[in-house]
């Protein structure tokens, strides 16, 4: 998986966790989406912040910090469509 496809999906299952404290699913997720930053790509440090329109994921790859920028909307689709859905909110 390429590391702007894995930073995304990491920041996916974030905003899912962060809304759904207690969705076990979503954490075991965010769980493999880290692995892989840390195993595959070799992140040492992830963080998010959310801006008007994007959100900004801050990373450090071997002593350098870079950055990547997601469209707000793309990143809390997955959470919106979980929450539209009877099946996951009973």
């Amino acid at each position: 998986m390429k590391l702007h496809d894995a930073l995304f999906n990491w920041l996916q299952m974030v905003i899912v966790v962060r809304h759904r404290p207690d969705d076990g699913a979503a954490k075991q997720t965010l769980d493999f989406f880290a692995q892989i930053l840390h195993e595959d790509h070799m992140l040492t440090s992830v963080a998010d912040q959310v801006n008007e329109n994007t959100y900004t994921v801050t990373y450090e790859r071997e002593g350098q910090i870079n950055q990547a920028e997601f469209d707000i909307i793309l990143c809390e689709q997955l959470w919106h469509d979980i929450e539209s859905n009877p099946k996951y909110n009973e």
